[in-house]
C-alpha cells in the first residue's frame, strides 16, 4: 500500500511538472529584469511575464532552447514599439529583453540622438527628468523624452549629447530579421552594435512583455525578510507599454 502511494505521488508531481513545462513553453514564462537598459520603463528588480504565442513558437521557446521545432511556426511579426524578449544571435541562449524599433525591410539611422526610420523622423519632447536611485540609495536626475513613436508614447532616457551610438551609419534590416533598442538609449547595448547584438532572427523570439507582475528595489527574490521594505508597491500588476 505504501508503496502504491508512492508511486501515485510521483506520478502527480511527474504531472505538475509537465503541465507547468508545457505553460512555460507556450502560454507564458516569468522573467527578471537584471539590468538598466530598459529604465525608465522596467527596472532592476522587476519581475514580467512574457507571452509566449505572442510571435510564434521556436526551438527558443522551449526550457534550454530544446531543438524539437524546426524554424518557427505560427510565426507572427512583432508591432514596432513591441517590448519583447528574444535570443542573443551570438550565443542564442543569452536572454535580452528590448523594445522593437525596426522590422524587415526598414531603413533605420540615428541622427544627433534622433531616430529616422525610413526618412521619417520619430519626434520626441523633453518632459520632467528621471530620478534614479542607485543601489547605494544616491540619487541623480537623468533627461526623459516623450517619444511619439508611430502609435505609442514612450519615455525614454537620454544621458548625453554626445554617445557613441547618437550618430550611426544606415542599418537595412534584412528579411528575416528585426532591429532592438533599449529604453535607456546612451546605456543599453543593443541592435545598434552590430559587433555585439545587432540584427535579431525572428526565429530567436521569445515572446512579449505583458505586464509587471513584482518588484524588489535592492533585494533579491528569496530575500523574504527585506520584503517589506524592498516592494515597489506602485509597481505591482502594472502593464508594459
Amino acid at each position: 500500500m505504501k508503496i502504491k502511494n508512492i508511486i501515485n505521488n510521483i506520478k502527480s508531481i511527474l504531472l505538475a511538472i509537465f503541465i507547468a513545462l508545457l505553460i512555460r513553453s507556450f502560454i507564458a514564462e516569468p522573467f527578471n529584469i537584471p539590468s538598466g537598459s530598459m529604465k525608465p520603463n522596467l527596472l532592476v528588480g522587476d519581475f514580467i511575464f512574457v507571452s509566449k504565442w505572442s510571435y510564434g513558437y521556436s526551438k527558443h521557446s522551449l526550457p534550454f532552447s530544446f531543438p524539437i521545432i524546426p524554424g518557427k511556426i505560427f510565426s507572427k511579426i512583432p508591432n514596432r514599439g513591441d517590448v519583447v524578449v528574444f535570443k542573443t544571435p551570438q550565443d542564442n541562449k543569452t536572454d535580452y529583453i528590448k523594445r522593437v524599433i525596426g522590422l524587415p525591410g526598414d531603413k533605420i539611422k540615428i541622427i544627433n540622438g534622433s531616430i529616422f526610420i525610413n526618412n521619417n523622423l520619430i519626434l520626441k519632447k523633453k518632459v520632467n527628468d528621471f530620478i534614479d536611485i542607485d543601489k547605494q540609495g544616491l540619487t541623480k536626475r537623468v533627461r526623459k523624452y516623450l517619444e511619439y513613436f508611430y502609435n505609442k508614447e514612450i519615455e525614454v532616457l537620454d544621458i548625453t549629447d554626445n554617445g557613441i551610438v547618437d550618430n550611426t551609419s544606415l542599418f537595412s534590416v534584412p528579411e528575416g530579421y528585426f532591429f532592438v533598442m533599449g529604453d535607456n538609449r546612451d546605456n543599453s547595448q543593443d541592435s545598434r552594435f552590430i559587433n555585439v547584438v545587432g540584427y535579431i532572427p525572428i526565429e530567436n523570439l521569445v515572446g512579449k512583455a505583458q505586464f509587471i507582475f513584482f518588484s524588489l528595489e535592492n533585494s533579491r527574490f528569496l530575500e523574504i525578510w527585506k520584503w517589506p521594505k524592498a516592494i515597489r508597491f506602485d509597481r505591482l500588476i502594472k502593464r508594459i507599454k
